[in-house]
């Protein structure tokens, strides 16, 4: 186990490049998992690293493998394994944004909800990082679409949570392609038993680091509990959202028939909201999170598994619509709250026989919780100021693949549309489609502009999303 210490980027053994990236970004000092990883990482030891999300985890793996790179060498030289879409896709995106000055570099998702085709045809034209799911990566394997003679390293990113959801088997297949002479990286929130068994398999003499930032967060997040009962669950709900107005809610529920019929109950009132579980296709995903990052929705309802590794900035609250399953399903939720020294509120809905289960989530989360009484707010809905959002969003019919950057259409807009570059928000570019986020405003003009303007000299459907 290691002592995290804390540096600068500046003091890492890296290439310059990546070093101005990380001027570039604002990225000064590192965080505790990066800054007792990446020494180990650079020298090419096998690591098992112990850390919560929002750690910055990610850049603690993606900053060697970056640096290792040969991009003369288009073959697979860095895999990594993440147990849902959404974080893989989280993760090339890391990958991208770091590697931006690595000139060529070729970063590819290989998860469901995207035509295996075109997955293989990409692996064809040479990919050096593959980042994906066990199922859609053992698949590309076994079916010879993906070689990894050039691996230099494996990573399994939330390894625990792959084991949990039953990976276990593809995790072995995938380990049975890749060279032994490799690099294996486990991270993990916990450390079970199982993780134990994989690490003897796979890994040669891993080094160990344990960040427990849970305590050191929850200092960041006022933790309160709000008692209800079945009958009242929904009015309690809608008087909490009333007692702490927030930009961005985050709503957790533990089936994804609830989901639903709260997403529904809250947009019949007018409010911006959507529903994210297991039945979406990949395309109403990204489409839905690219909205909620951007603040075209003021609240997001979900099941555990669907939000799984979302990273979303400036998340104001998080509320347990339903009790957490477990201690590490609580600590997981409020994770997303209260980062990068801001401050967050976490709100748990209980009822009175939940007493002990409480207890054992102050003691997970290192932090005694608030008991509060509701006030009696308008009981018949969550009001005007709900259904106004300051940021609405427009959806190009273009993006990567169109060789579209976000500067291209910032560009466009604050040159010949005449906007200000604060009346434009986060501009988010997928591979065929980009969400920009606009002063509500003023998006009516700049709608009116790109339909009728063009972006690199080309003219691209443009919509207002809804």
């Amino acid at each position: 186990m290691t002592t995290p210490q804390t540096f600068e980027f500046s003091s890492l053994q890296i290439s310059s490049d990546l070093i101005t990236v990380a001027q570039e970004l604002g990225f000064k000092n590192l965080t505790p998992i990066q800054a007792a990883s990446i020494p180990y990482l650079l020298q090419g030891k096998d690591l098992i690293g112990q850390a919560q999300t929002g750690s910055g985890k990610t850049a603690a793996f993606a900053l060697p493998i970056l640096n290792n790179i040969d991009l003369e060498n288009r073959q697979v030289q860095a895999l990594v394994l993440c147990p849902t879409r959404e974080l893989a896709t989280q993760v090339v995106a890391e990958f991208r944004r770091w590697g931006r000055r690595h000139n060529g570099l070729q970063v590819l998702a290989l998860v469901g909800g995207i035509p295996g085709r075109e997955q293989a045809e990409a692996l064809d034209k040479g990919v050096h990082i593959a980042v994906g799911t066990p199922g859609r990566v053992m698949d590309m394997l076994e079916r010879g679409r993906m070689e990894l003679d050039s691996l230099k390293t494996l990573v399994l990113d939330e390894a625990d949570k792959m084991l949990d959801m039953g990976f276990e088997n593809e995790i072995k297949t995938v380990m049975k392609f890749a060279p032994a002479q490799r690099q294996t990286v486990f991270f993990s929130a916990t450390y079970p038993d199982s993780i134990q068994a994989l690490s003897k398999r796979y890994q040669k003499d891993p080094r160990s680091v344990v960040i427990d930032e849970a305590k050191d967060g929850a200092a960041q997040i006022e933790q309160i509990i709000y008692e209800t009962t079945p009958d009242d669950k929904h009015s309690t709900l809608m008087r909490i959202l009333q007692q702490h107005p927030a930009e961005t809610t985050l709503v957790f529920c533990n089936m994804k028939n609830t989901v639903s019929e709260l997403a529904q109950s809250i947009e019949e009132q007018g409010v911006s909201c959507a529903a994210l579980h297991g039945d979406l296709d990949q395309r109403a995903r990204d489409r839905i999170l690219a909205l909620f990052r951007n603040g075209s929705y003021r609240i997001l309802i979900a099941t555990d598994v669907a939000a799984r590794g979302l990273d979303i900035e400036n998340l104001d609250l998080v509320v347990n619509y339903d009790f957490p399953l477990t201690p590490d399903t609580y600590v997981h939720r409020i994770g997303r709250t209260g980062r990068a020294g801001r401050k967050g509120t976490a709100v748990t809905m209980c009822y009175a026989k939940d007493t002990l289960k409480i207890l054992e989530l102050e003691k997970a989360a290192g932090a005694k919780f608030l008991r509060k009484n509701l006030g009696f707010k308008n009981q018949h809905g969550l009001g005007k100021s709900f259904q106004e959002t300051a940021m609405k969003t427009l959806v190009i019919s273009g993006g990567r693949k169109d060789k579209l950057r976000p500067g291209d259409i910032l560009g466009a807009l604050t040159g010949d549309a005449g906007l200000e570059s604060s009346d434009i928000g986060k501009i988010e570019i997928q591979d065929r489609f980009a969400y920009v986020a606009i002063n509500s405003k003023k998006v009516d003009d700049a709608l009116e502009y790109l339909r009728g303007g063009k972006i690199k000299g080309k003219k691209f459907p443009v919509k207002l999303a809804k």
